[in-house]
């Protein structure tokens, strides 16, 4: 029998462990453009990223998928990267809403990314013998509770820039968007694959 609430202080210190802030800097980066009145859809996007997330991690603890390691690592800041340049581009044209559904996909699909990040640790926490099912639930439940943490920081934090000390918006998430990819080129040249 697993412990549900193991699993899920995992996911929780998964996203909220500052030695590795990716997870923190993706969510900034996704988080930066939107204020509270658009709180929902961040959330969306946040709850897409978790199923993506987790079901890369069930495809490699039934070993359906073996990822690469060194791609995967390298791919992650990548991914953070690209958000913050897709929505200084959205931002500063004016853009308030992305046509179609790039967005949608480009989280989901980074979800999976960052999912195949954390598999290797997350497998070496179970067995082959060790149902699998409930820890990923437990995980996901984790991850879930930290986001919304996170994106609500976020977004007090734009509010208070924004609405007290009377910093534009556009200035305010572009500002934070630059300051993520200067985070994030480090991370892309350590990682580098090739």
């Amino acid at each position: 029998m697993y412990d549900f609430w193991f699993y899920c202080k995992l996911g929780i210190n998964h996203v909220l462990d500052w030695g590795a802030y990716d997870h923190v800097l993706f969510l900034t980066a996704l988080t930066a453009p939107f204020t509270f009145k658009h709180w929902r859809k961040v959330i969306v996007l946040a709850t897409l990223f978790t199923i993506a997330h987790c079901l890369s991690l069930a495809l490699s603890a039934y070993s359906i998928v073996k990822a690469d390691v060194e791609l995967v690592e390298f791919l992650i800041p990548l991914t953070i990267m690209l958000t913050a340049i897709f929505n200084i581009i959205q931002v500063s044209s004016g853009q308030s809403k992305n046509k179609g559904y790039l967005l949608e996909f480009s989280t989901t699909f980074f979800g999976i990314i960052h999912g195949f990040g954390f598999s290797n640790y997350f497998n070496m926490l179970m067995s082959e013998e060790d149902e699998k099912i409930g820890p990923l639930l437990g995980f996901a439940s984790g991850i879930e509770i930290s986001q919304v943490i996170v994106i609500f920081s976020i977004l007090i934090l734009a509010y208070i820039f924004q609405n007290k000390f009377g910093i534009k918006r556009v200035v305010f998430t572009v500002f934070v968007l630059l300051a993520i990819i200067l985070l994030t080129i480090p991370m892309l040249i350590d990682s580098w694959p090739w």
